[in-house]
């Protein structure tokens, strides 16, 4: 199983195609659910500010600051590494399997498991993120990328219901879905998911007898980097 690491703002298109294109494999697995797929992977690209209007408020300022992030910063647009997989795999007509939760009912989950604490610093938060500095977040990608595992443990104290349901949960039911996979008979898969999934999810495969190969986001855009094991 391969795991490739992506910013969901930066543009991957180059990296990933070189990566892909190296490897054999049986199918493409992207981390979305069936309802981001088909907007995402529509033939059209979703316009700016479209999208359902019964979206809950936490999906419509996370997609507004991705869509400004991706314009200032990424090079890119919102989910376009997805957008690249997929059409790698329908070029070298591989399997594309669709493996996170359907995002609505995370949000809910979310939701529902927020203290008071965690809402208002997540709205607060949202709200910064349609104004903030895009050097703020670039500075904050650097500190990731040098440091992932210790700035993620910095988020499960700051926000433990963030981390056990956008992460930790989400990681063993993309792990099970991959376990499957697989058991179908997909022994050769890479999956794209956002590269603070990598640690969880590796660790979640292997519990269930699965070997991992890893690229993280910084290997992915600098080839001479060693990959994870």
């Amino acid at each position: 199983m391969l795991l490739i690491g992506s910013a969901h703002v930066v543009d991957l298109a180059a990296d990933l195609r070189r990566v892909l294109g190296e490897r054999v494999l049986d199918a493409v697995a992207l981390e979305l659910d069936e309802e981001r797929a088909r907007t995402l992977l529509a033939p059209t690209p979703p316009t700016p500010g479209g999208g359902r209007g019964d979206a809950p408020l936490l999906m419509v300022l996370w997609a507004r600051i991705q869509r400004r992030l991706g314009a200032d910063i990424g090079g890119g647009t919102p989910g376009a590494e997805m957008r690249v997989a997929a059409q790698v795999a329908k070029e070298r007509n591989l399997t594309l399997l669709l493996i996170d939760d359907p995002i609505r009912e995370t949000i809910g989950r979310l939701i529902r498991s927020l203290s008071f604490k965690e809402r208002a610093s997540l709205l607060l938060g949202g709200i910064l993120g349609l104004v903030i500095p895009s050097r703020f977040v670039e500075k904050q990608l650097e500190q990731y990328s040098e440091a992932p595992e210790p700035y993620l443990e910095q988020v499960r104290v700051s926000y433990p219901a963030v981390a056990r349901v956008l992460l930790d949960d989400r990681n063993e039911h993309m792990a099970d879905r991959l376990a499957e996979a697989r058991r179908r008979g997909f022994g050769r898969v890479a999956a794209v998911v956002g590269d603070a999934h990598m640690p969880g999810l590796a660790a979640a495969l292997n519990r269930r007898g699965i070997p991992v190969e890893r690229i993280s986001f910084g290997e992915l855009t600098n080839p001479s980097a060693p990959t994870g094991p």
